[in-house]
């Protein structure tokens, strides 16, 4: 039988998904007979692979680079998995959608670019932060910042048996 082929992707946002993931802890020995890390950043594959099963993408959508790298996903992989708060709302990432972008910009940077970069180095800042459904279809939400391990292996556990998850009550809370 051959692995469940997963990738995860990391957007705006604190990494805390991707470290409830690996608190998993000997459950990850578990997983891995079952699927197989095909692009992720705990992991050096640095091209976008066809034919994923599963993508699981923390953060909210910030800049063009992240907004490419979403609907790139979007198109290789089968089922996209909100994971997290501010893959799923915004959550702390989209407070700064008040404030015009060109405020946002001249606050961190000043006048100029980045220090030591030059124009374009850097992604551009999209109007506004936003979840990942503003963009592109999502099948599945796993809520929580970060979603504590257990509801993230109720998730993928139940993907792997059932071929569908499911997660109701408190799993379905957010923060």
């Amino acid at each position: 039988m051959s692995k469940v082929r997963v990738a995860t992707m990391w957007f705006s946002g604190c990494s805390g998904c991707h470290m409830s993931f690996l608190d998993l802890d000997e459950r990850l020995l578990e997983l891995k007979e079952a699927l197989e890390i095909v692009y992720s950043p705990v992991v050096d594959i640095k091209e976008i692979p066809e034919g994923i099963d599963v993508a699981l993408i923390e953060g909210s959508v910030n800049t063009t680079e992240q907004l490419e790298l979403l609907r790139e996903m979007r198109r290789k992989c089968k089922i996209l998995v909100a994971f997290g708060d501010c893959a799923t709302t915004g959550n702390i990432p989209s407070m700064r959608n008040p404030i015009p972008r060109d405020e946002v910009l001249r606050e961190v940077y000043g006048d100029g670019n980045p220090p030591g970069m030059e124009e374009g180095e850097v992604p551009a800042l999209l109007p506004q932060a936003l979840p990942l459904h503003a963009y592109v279809q999502v099948d599945y939400y796993i809520p929580g910042c970060p979603p504590d391990s257990d509801r993230i292996w109720k998730f993928l556990s139940t993907l792997l048996k059932e071929g569908k998850p499911r997660l109701e009550g408190e799993e379905i809370r957010f923060g």
